[in-house]
């Protein structure tokens, strides 16, 4: 209670601070005592800054996504994707992003594309085989994950 009180009290110092060019001798304390009654109905607003959150049972290894390697091969694969979605062409690349980064179904993608949703499938298939093609061209050592489908 004595680390509010204190808080409180240097919250209520620092606005008196700003604004003491505007206070006169006479309402002073009449001015502080308003401005600490402020301070402390704000803090009674915002009981969140106060409560520590617990997010159940600390874990005993850490996540393999949280290695630092994997995350800079998930950043350098993302940037190859990136690449590869560049240089195909509008069509197949809007499609590819609607249906696969946004995961949208096919009927929304028709709907946002304005065409019928035989031509999503069909642009989603040749895409796909572009950006594979795509992605070999720009990293060979990528051709083992290509072939199996991964991307």
């Amino acid at each position: 209670m004595t680390d509010l009180a204190e808080d409180l009290v240097q919250n209520t110092l620092v606005k008196l601070y700003r604004a003491w060019w505007r206070i006169n001798e006479n309402t002073a304390v009449r001015y502080a005592r308003k401005t600490l009654m402020r301070v402390w109905l704000d803090e009674r607003r915002r009981p969140w800054r106060r409560v520590e959150r617990g997010y159940g049972a600390v874990p005993e290894q850490a996540h393999v996504e949280s290695d630092p390697a994997v995350l800079g091969q998930r950043g350098c694969t993302r940037d190859l994707v990136l690449e590869a979605l560049s240089g195909l062409p509008a069509r197949q690349r809007a499609v590819l992003v609607l249906r696969y980064w946004e995961d949208l179904p096919v009927s929304e993608t028709a709907a946002i594309m304005r065409c019928s949703e035989g031509t999503v499938k069909s642009q989603a298939s040749k895409g796909l085989r572009s950006l594979r093609t795509e992605i070999v061209e720009r990293d060979p050592e990528q051709a083992g994950v290509v072939a199996e489908g991964t991307v």
